[in-house]
Formats: C-alpha cells, structure tokens, sequence
C-alpha cells in the first residue's frame, strides 16, 4: 500500500503533504524531530489521507495536491476542518 498524507502545523498553520508506504512509522518519524522539512514546524497533526495501490497513482496524487489547483481543491474539501483548526 501507498499513502499521501497531510499535516498541519500547529506552529505555522500550513500544511506539509508527504508521501510514505508506512503511515504509522512515517507520522512517528515527523513527531520525533526525525523529518527535516518538518523538525521546525511542530506541533503537527495528521489531518488527511489516502492509500493507493499503484505506487504512480499515489506519487500523481502527491504531486497534485502540491500544486496550485491541487491546494486550492484540497482547502476547498477540507474549509470546514481549516476553519475550526484556526479559530482556536
């Protein structure tokens, strides 16, 4: 199985989109400092993800959602959640 995944950072309110074949191992490196790109940005939470079979099907969905018209789908689907995370 494939998986991307999001965080939001706590710190900074933004979201990190990765990409992993072990979700639990690869949320536990980012809560562990163990992730570069992330060690500066905690707290974070997982807030979405998707599992794919094919390992290009899951590495097409990462680079969408890395784009523009991927990110503005991705806070479209997801205001609601965005609205109560940065209310509090």
């Amino acid at each position: 199985m494939y998986y991307i995944y999001i965080l939001y950072s706590k710190k900074d309110k933004g979201l990190y989109i990765g990409f992993t074949t072990n979700l639990k191992r690869r949320i536990a490196e980012h809560q562990r400092n163990s992730v570069a790109s992330t060690k500066n940005r905690l707290p974070l939470k997982l807030i979405h993800y998707e599992a794919f079979l094919l390992k290009e099907d899951a590495q097409a969905r990462e680079q969408y959602l890395k784009s523009g018209y991927g990110r503005k789908q991705l806070k479209s689907q997801l205001k609601r959640l965005f609205t109560k995370l940065h209310s509090k």
